[in-house]
């Protein structure tokens, strides 16, 4: 059986850019559907027997109506293909307070043909997949305040709140991993940090504290492939290993802190009693971050300098672009920022960060008053502070002027 997943689509990023005059939707947010578009693309020719999205369809619980729009089209179409299609509710889809509809909702109450939205710890079962002949555990976010309240812990011991949640999860994993048919492979599929996973960019996007899942739970060989959701940079966990624990990354570029990062989905061959096969998809056209950073050394040719540092205007093209510079607070009227834009025109959305670096100021001694310190005596401080190499010289010469000053008056 072929399983497609993918997650973290996150379609709503609308932090750079401008909005497309003919949809009118921001031009990120069309960066992000053209990456769903060719994830639903290949399940449908690819004739995939699961898809499978571990969790954040939006980047915040409250999605605006004109996205969720937008996503209901693309889920629509695995439908209408009759390809059973996995929802798992991440971070971002749901809200803190009980009792409150989450971001994929309507997938649920409409009952839609072929999809199942899990938003709740779950054992599903053939028939409960359409009759595909798989098994899947199922673990949404794990909301700590929901977990609290069902399980009457206290927030005495923060410390505590989270061994404890782990604790019980684990044990309903092991509770539900016995219920499984032995002649059927089994899929866990999960929204949270699993623990020796690399972190990316993301940290700027996620939502409170994490749950983290121990490295055993997940690589149960009883497992024949883990669909991870949550951490945006693409990896495999138990690499090299069966099972595969796979997190396929972000579908879109979020920040800079994702620049050097490529965009994957991931087809996996999954068959029992045979290793589970991953093929890494990359997703082509996704949009350049670009982060460049200088320091200024010298007061000359500065914009020169700093047009040096970015890369050239056709590799700026339709890109995002960063610099970052830092130098002393002084030469700030040297940079010529028109010029830096100018020359970065191409660009999709250009970022010029100045980070000007301010001398520490010399401070006297405490108990000290400035009115009892002589001009020397200052001169001498200002020379310490400021780590002058040739303060001997300097004092030499400024005990010269004062004498010569004195003798005139």
């Amino acid at each position: 059986m072929k399983l497609l997943h993918f997650a973290d689509a996150h379609i709503d990023m609308t932090n750079y850019g401008r909005h497309d005059p003919v949809s009118g939707l921001p031009l990120r947010v069309l960066d992000f559907l053209k990456s769903l578009d060719t994830i639903v693309d290949t399940a449908i020719e690819r004739k995939v027997d699961l898809v499978i999205f571990a969790g954040d369809a939006y980047k915040d619980r409250s999605p605006a109506p004109t996205f969720q729009r937008e996503w209901g089209k693309r889920i629509m179409r695995l439908s209408q293909a009759k390809i059973p299609t996995l929802l798992l509710v991440g971070n971002h889809d749901i809200s803190p307070s009980i009792g409150r509809a989450h971001a994929l909702q309507e997938f649920k109450t409409l009952q839609v043909p072929y999809v199942k939205v899990l938003d709740a710890p779950k054992l599903l079962t053939p028939a409960e997949l359409w009759d595909v002949p798989l098994q899947v555990i199922a673990l949404p976010w794990v909301a700590r305040s929901g977990l609290m309240a069902s399980l009457e812990m206290s927030a005495e011991k923060p410390e505590d709140i989270y061994s404890n949640i782990e604790s019980r999860i684990s044990d309903l994993m092991e509770d539900m991993l016995s219920k499984t048919d032995d002649s059927l492979p089994v899929i866990l599929t999960a929204h949270a940090s699993v623990e020796g996973a690399k972190f990316g960019g993301e940290r700027l996007v996620m939502l409170g504290n994490d749950l983290v899942l121990t490295s055993s739970l997940v690589k149960n060989p009883k497992f024949s492939y883990v669909a991870m959701g949550h951490i945006h940079k693409p990896q495999d966990v138990n690499e090299g290993y069966q099972p595969p624990v796979i997190y396929p990354g972000s579908i879109e570029r979020v920040d800079f802190g994702e620049a050097k990062e490529d965009r994957y989905f991931v087809i996996a061959d999954v068959e029992k009693g045979r290793d589970t096969e991953v093929e890494w998809i990359q997703l082509t056209g996704v949009r350049k971050f670009i982060d460049r950073r200088a320091v200024l050394t010298s007061s000359e040719s500065v914009t020169e300098s700093l047009k040096a540092a970015l890369p050239t205007p056709k590799e700026m093209s339709e890109a995002i672009i960063r610099l970052v510079v830092e130098y002393p607070r002084e030469w700030d009227s040297l940079i010529d920022e028109a010029a830096l834009r100018k020359y970065a025109a191409d660009a999709f959305e250009f970022h010029f960060v100045k980070r000007p670096r301010v001398e520490s100021r010399a401070r006297i001694d405490e108990g000290q008053v400035v009115s009892s310190l002589s001009p020397l005596d200052l001169l001498e401080q200002y020379f310490k502070a400021s780590k002058v190499s040739n303060a001997d010289e300097l004092k030499a010469l400024a005990q010269e002027i004062i004498s010569e000053d004195s003798s005139d008056t």
